[in-house]
């Protein structure tokens, strides 16, 4: 199995970049796993708590369950990936099977930040765009698709999201092997990555 990272900040594009990357391998050998699905279980906190929880911590993850859970689908079992309600700020109770492929893409905004991770994966990518963009379709998403209102999600970029991209999500740049500016000129890192799995596959 190949395993590949994706990270980068909030709102920069990473499900562009693998989908443009899934959309070009056969279809059934490429799996995702989203670093989204194993935020720690907040059951225990009511929900108004769990909406104060900074989310853009290395300490939201579970990487405890995300690591166990890639070391299985290395040796060819199947995993049951958590299913995470951005709503309520919480995992649900529900799973999704998640079964071995030839090419498994990790994305996530903290995974690069986690050295045993980094470890697990064949190649590591890093998704970067400009901090206005990433602002705005945050903004959008969470507005529109999230539950947030304006103001809370301004006032979490400001108190969390941006010091923990300082913080964390940007020094793991470093790590990558590839960075990916997500513009329209982002084609020839795009078809390096398809080339080098295609290597890979065959």
């Amino acid at each position: 199995m190949l395993i590949i990272g994706i990270a980068g900040g909030t709102g920069c594009g990473k499900t562009t970049v693998v989908n443009q990357i899934i959309d070009e391998l056969p279809e059934g050998e490429v799996g995702v796993i989203s670093q989204d699905s194993y935020y720690n279980d907040l059951s225990h906190l009511p929900l108004e708590e769990r909406r104060k929880t900074n989310f853009d911590h290395p300490h939201s993850i579970d990487f405890e369950l995300l690591e166990k859970h890639l070391v299985k689908l290395k040796n060819g079992h199947s995993v049951k990936q958590p299913v995470y309600s951005f709503l309520e700020c919480n995992r649900t109770d529900k799973t999704v099977p998640v079964h071995p492929t030839k090419v498994l893409i990790v994305e996530g905004i903290l995974i690069l930040t986690n050295s045993r991770l980094r470890k697990m994966m064949d190649i590591k990518i890093f998704v970067h765009a400009d901090s206005d963009e990433r602002l705005i379709r945050r903004l959008k998403r969470d507005v529109n698709e999230r539950g947030w209102n304006l103001d809370e999600t301004l006032e979490k970029y400001q108190t969390s999201i941006k010091p923990m991209h300082i913080q964390f999500i940007e020094p793991s740049k470093e790590y990558a092997d590839i960075i990916i500016p997500n513009n329209k000129y982002n084609t020839v890192a795009i078809d390096i990555v398809k080339t080098i799995i295609n290597d890979k596959l065959t």
